[in-house]
């Protein structure tokens, strides 16, 4: 992993919070955001998803940079590692439901919509019955307490049934899946920073180079290499814009010897110089 030089929480504000495996926590959206002014600055969670419910009110979001507004009644999911922050009106209802990242393990097979949803995200509105379902659910889930916090079976089974309902009322399509995928991924997250060749990443999934290639290309639509060098940009793209390290220092943190290549690098990728990161 990256060492985290972006603020990274178990759950927002709580430093010296340790959340084991299988962790799943919920809480209000008023019940920590109005310690913050109703705000909650960019940050990250390293081993968890984080799911938004806003049954009423609106909400600003920032993710990854991107800065967006939802309107009740609406959810966000938040994948693991996505840098996000939000800002809520005093009038805003909703719950914020953070789950660890072994939830993921409960899809049922590669073509399971709800690991699409948990590991690449999303956001959309809720309609009338999905929406009265999501709400009673996280009511329910809240009203189990801190039983919860540690890894529940019941509050397991009810939070899988209200990542359920929102797929059910905008189902994603995912296509076709492949396990060797999941892995691929969560190598290039392990070993990121480390500029390993494709041939290390075709030997973790036990296929080659070429197959690997065919494999990304048929259902990702990009080669492994540029899969590879887009997420790296994406990293660096975090660190210059909510740290204070200089280009320099994001380009040692992620592997790079020399910092005028990773300049040349984030430029082809981005469009952009690092330095303008921070204009």
């Amino acid at each position: 992993m990256i060492p985290a030089a972006i603020p990274t929480f178990a759950l927002y504000g709580e430093d010296d919070w340790q959340n084991p495996v299988g962790f799943g926590h919920i809480e209000t959206i008023a019940s920590r955001s109005v310690l913050h002014d109703w705000a909650i600055a960019p940050h990250r969670h390293d081993r968890a998803v984080q799911l938004l419910l806003v049954h009423e009110g609106p909400a600003e979001v920032t993710l990854d940079g991107a800065l967006f507004a939802l309107t009740g009644p609406a959810f966000l999911i938040v994948p693991t590692g996505v840098v996000h922050g939000f800002r809520f009106a005093p009038h805003t209802r909703g719950h914020v439901l953070t789950l660890s990242q072994e939830f993921v393990r409960r899809a049922q097979g590669p073509t399971d919509a709800l690991g699409a949803l948990l590991t690449r995200g999303g956001h959309g509105r809720l309609q009338g019955a999905a929406a009265a379902r999501t709400a009673r659910l996280a009511d329910e889930l809240l009203g189990l307490g801190d039983a919860g916090i540690v890894g529940n079976a019941l509050f397991d089974a009810l939070a899988e049934a209200l990542v359920r309902a929102l797929i059910a009322d905008d189902p994603v399509d995912d296509g076709p899946g492949d396990r060797r995928l999941a892995v691929f991924r969560h190598m290039v997250e392990t070993h990121l920073a480390e500029h390993r060749p494709l041939t290390f990443y075709a030997r973790s999934i036990g296929t080659t180079v070429r197959t690997l290639t065919r494999l990304t290309q048929r259902h990702l639509g990009h080669s492994p290499q540029t899969l590879i060098n887009r997420r790296l940009a994406l990293e660096a793209q975090r660190l210059l814009r909510y740290t204070g390290i200089s280009a320099s220092a994001v380009a040692a943190e992620l592997g790079f010897a020399d910092p005028s290549y990773f300049s040349r690098f984030y430029l082809r990728m981005t469009g952009k110089r690092p330095q303008e990161e921070r204009a």
